[in-house]
């Protein structure tokens, strides 16, 4: 066990002589670990974690001798972002909800917490690669459930079936005509593997919840015993000729809805391109390396052989292959297009920062089969374009967008310290918002509007300046890194983390711009999910480049 503890101290650089302090900073970076692998799954697991984690560094900063709070570049940009969201709950049209929202405002103190645990650069690391490793549960599942099927979709649907003459109850009772192509899940929330299941839950009851699929919607309805037909068989009796497994859905693997997946998987998929790219680039730069040396050692012609022009894929390039072609998989079934757009724009980014032509070449080259790929994936499984003016979701946008603009310029009040957080969910009706009532009452779906309309213009400011610490921040842990690996006198050393510091450095980086991107008409910062998962990356990628905090190996 001692062993095990020593082992664990160095990796976590834990050194305290002081056996509660040392106790405290083991527990604190036991569940910042946790934190790390529950991300890419569950918001409760990973809340908790971090929760109990804040708490052990808490009261570790009373037990002597007491550490130092780590200094980064993002300190006044983020606390003045949170001291202006809460000012601005005293202006909101709805106190109590604008306050009660801080909790989701008050995420960016995961940054800290992650911050203040990470002692050595070699802990940075693991935790980078602990975050793309436990996303792999996730997305192998993705095409393994895709395979099995779910529910049962229906099809030769008659005039008089019984699902045709469905209630919806949700919206006054409107009448919700079930047709070809629809996907029976659960009857009373129990999942539904065959017809028989469904006319056995009748038979017990005069009438059945049914929750059914049809893309982009999941829905609940109401079916009455009285409306089955006659019949010998299950299907007769439900009114159709035909029926198999579903395998049309947009994957959100173990979250609760795919844009919340889709956000996640687009930054961690980040993080395990900006590795990828950075195992290539360390391979070539040893290659190149050990040729001067031969030549300078006066090596012969027969004897010396120059490297091959061409990128070699090394051991962990492979694996790292595997993990990133696993996650754009599972990007492609989720068929979420802002969030597949960010991520071919943080790819593009990253290669581009690398500075590398021929690299340039072969992502182009990639790239572009699988963009074309990913468009007729689309319009197969959503029967929408990229950009579709006819698309509900583009007009929804396009309305709340109008709407949002025009509430934000109404009077001087809104322009500089917003509605208030939330406050749309009491007054939307009295501002007409949603088409007058018309469409589904949600939020504004772009980062950039929420926050001027809820927040006001000087948010939007202090979140763009949170972006830009941010980014130079990353700028130039790439810089130095890039300059490590070129100097490294032994790049294939395993033990040399210098390729893969630079590769999370760029990773990070174009995380945020996909991040930015994808907010432009997503609301993925007020995503709870999407939003932890953006400030621990942040606290791994700032705390690595935090030199007076972090050890180097």
């Amino acid at each position: 066990m001692q062993t095990i503890l020593r082992r664990f101290d160095l990796i976590a650089a834990i050194n305290q002589e002081n056996s509660i302090a040392r106790n405290l900073e083991r527990i604190a970076f036991v569940f910042l670990v946790l934190m790390i692998l529950s991300a890419p799954h569950s918001i409760a697991a990973t809340q908790t974690a971090w929760i109990l984690g804040m708490l052990a560094t808490l009261i570790r900063f009373f037990v002597k001798p007491r550490p130092k709070l780590a200094k980064t570049p993002l300190d006044f940009a983020l606390w003045a972002f949170f001291i202006w969201s809460v000012i601005t709950c005293f202006f909101s049209y709805a106190p109590d909800i604008s306050f009660d929202k801080l909790r989701g405002a008050a995420l960016f103190l995961i940054f800290y917490f992650v911050v203040n645990n990470l002692r050595a650069k070699r802990a940075a690391v693991l935790l980078g690669c602990a975050l793309v490793f436990s996303c792999l549960f996730n997305v192998v599942w993705m095409p393994i459930e895709r395979l099995i099927g779910r529910g049962v979709e229906i099809h030769g649907v008659v005039p008089e079936s019984p699902l045709t003459k469905a209630i919806y109850v949700e919206n006054n009772n409107e009448k919700i005509v079930l047709k070809d192509g629809d996907a029976l899940l659960e009857i009373n929330k129990k999942k539904i593997l065959q017809p028989e299941d469904v006319v056995a839950a009748l038979e017990q009851s005069e009438t059945a919840s049914i929750r059914f699929y049809r893309p982009d919607y999941y829905l609940t309805v109401q079916i009455r015993r009285a409306d089955l037909l006659d019949g010998a068989t299950a299907m007769q009796r439900l009114g159709f000729t035909d029926w198999k497994r579903s395998r049309n859905w947009r994957s959100q693997g173990f979250f609760g809805h795919w844009t919340t997946y889709a956000e996640v998987l687009q930054l961690i998929a980040s993080l395990t391109f900006g590795l990828f790219i950075a195992s290539l680039r360390k391979r070539g730069d040893a290659e190149k390396r050990r040729d001067a040396e031969k030549r300078q050692e006066g090596a012969t012609d027969k004897s010396f052989t120059p490297a091959s022009p061409h990128l070699r894929v090394s051991a962990s390039s492979f694996i790292l292959f595997l993990c990133l072609a696993l996650m754009s998989l599972a990007l492609l079934l989720n068929v979420t297009r802002a969030s597949q757009a960010a991520f071919l724009t943080s790819a593009a980014v990253i290669v581009f920062l690398t500075g590398n032509r021929k690299m340039l070449l072969i992502a182009a080259a990639v790239i572009t089969p699988l963009a074309i790929g990913g468009l007729i994936f689309l319009q197969q499984s959503r029967n929408v374009g990229f950009f579709d003016s006819k698309d509900d979701s583009t007009k929804y946008r396009q309305t709340v967008y109008r709407e949002g603009f025009d509430l934000w310029t109404q009077n001087a009040r809104h322009l500089t310290v917003g509605v208030g957080m939330d406050s749309i969910k009491r007054y939307a009706k009295e501002w007409r918002m949603f088409d007058d009532g018309r469409l589904p009452q949600s939020h504004l779906h772009s980062t950039p509007l929420q926050l001027v309309v809820e927040r006001g213009f000087p948010a939007l400011l202090l979140w763009l300046w949170i972006l830009g610490a941010y980014g130079r921040t990353l700028w130039r842990k790439i810089r130095d890194s890039k300059f490590k690996i070129q100097n490294s006198e032994n790049g294939e050393n395993s033990n040399d983390n210098s390729w893969k510091e630079y590769g999370i450095a760029l990773g990070c980086f174009g995380g945020a711009v996909g991040f930015f991107t994808s907010g432009l008409v997503h609301y993925n910062l007020g995503d709870a999910e999407v939003a932890m998962v953006f400030f621990i990356l942040m606290g791994i990628s700032v705390g690595m480049e935090n030199g007076k905090q972090v050890i180097d190996n």
